[in-house]
């Protein structure tokens, strides 16, 4: 039977951007030992959050909508950056966010700029209204502010992407590099600025925030630092303009009346987020000890996760399928030449230590 699609969804291949670990699972028949493949958090959520979560249960209002506005929880998000309440739209985590952000300016045929190998969900998302994808790789391992920018200008494009600190290799660039590919967009340009991983390090990667500056939407989230990957709840900052769009057009019942409840809680909770970023720091440091006591190469990383080097695409294939064998679920960068590295998660203390029980064996048969 031929259904009545349009002709952009009949062009577009029955894919998705990731392959979860559940679907993993099911294939196997078998649970993962150490699940540090989705950048998730291994460290939990606020205890705030949870008190926030418990209290919530045991209340009339578990059984209510969400605040459609998301008043609260965006007037402490506007509190926290020094910024409008109007400046800020809250939804069902940044891809999400992206998927509004590419319907506002994207028609079929419009030109996007962002890097070969970025994260993968905003080019789905273009894809999906039709624009023209247009990339440029990495430079030393880094999105390449500079090619983006020029690529901008010669496509003519509305929109351009960049991860600051990037997925999937989890470099990044100080904040004056950033500020300055910002004053050089061109006229025509939005720049989809995404943070996800911003709250990992105390450094100067953020440039200032400001809101008055109509051609940049900063995207953060919960899903990292804060643990809350599974209760999706993401941002943007940015012109009110931008925010009254995404009003138009968002699913105003997207969000969760307790992950609403918990990132309030969270927001609040400076200590959790100090705790966690040691936890990350110091779960980096054990990735990159054993990275050279193999002698592997690694990347420095502002996230939490490590970049490893294994030298070729087909070594790291295989050693993630070994990886899978042995209950590890890992993940890789899906371009070259990025995809000689692996990408291995800062786990729990029992997860690094199992994966540094198993690497050094798989690799010896590699």
């Amino acid at each position: 039977m031929s259904l009545p699609f349009t002709p952009l969804v009949q062009s577009l291949p029955a894919s998705t951007p990731f392959v979860g670990p559940e679907t993993l699972e099911r294939q196997r028949g078998e649970q993962f030992r150490a699940r540090i493949g989705a950048n998730e958090s291994a460290f939990g959520i606020s205890p705030n959050a949870t008190r926030a979560i418990t209290d919530a249960l045991n209340t009339p209002g578990v059984s209510w909508y969400a605040d459609p506005e998301n008043y609260d929880l965006r007037c402490a998000l506007a509190e926290k950056h020094g910024v409008h309440i109007d400046e800020i739209c809250v939804d069902a985590g940044i891809d999400s966010l992206l998927g509004l952000t590419v319907r506002l300016f994207v028609e079929p045929g419009t030109a996007v700029v962002t890097s070969a190998g970025a994260y993968p969900t905003f080019n789905y998302h273009v894809a999906g209204f039709g624009g023209e994808l247009n990339t440029v790789n990495y430079r030393d391992n880094k999105e390449d502010p500079d090619a983006l920018l020029a690529a901008t200008k010669s496509h003519n494009a509305k929109l351009c992407y960049l991860a600051n600190p990037d997925n999937p290799m989890g470099t990044s660039h100080p904040d004056h590099v950033v500020q300055a590919m910002i004053d050089g967009l061109p006229d025509h340009c939005t720049l989809c600025l995404d943070e996800a991983y911003i709250d990992f390090t105390d450094a100067p990667l953020a440039p200032a925030i400001d809101t008055t500056n109509s051609q940049v939407i900063r995207f953060r989230t919960f899903s990292k630092a804060y643990g809350m990957a599974g209760m999706r709840v993401g941002y943007a900052i940015a012109h009110k303009d931008i925010i009254t769009a995404f009003n138009k057009v968002r699913n105003h019942f997207a969000m969760n009346r307790l992950s609403q409840l918990a990132a309030l809680a969270s927001v609040k909770d400076d200590a959790f987020l100090t705790t966690v970023r040691k936890q990350v720091k110091e779960g980096r440091q054990r990735i990159e000890q054993m990275a050279d006591s193999l002698q592997l190469s690694w990347l420095p990383s502002a996230t939490n996760f490590v970049a490893v080097d294994l030298e070729t695409t087909e070594r790291a294939q295989q050693l993630l399928k070994l990886l899978q064998h042995k209950n590890v679920f890992m993940r890789m960068p899906g371009v070259a030449p990025l995809n000689r590295y692996i990408r291995v998660g800062v786990g729990t203390v029992d997860e690094q230590a199992y994966l540094e029980e198993v690497l050094g064996e798989l690799l010896h048969g590699l």
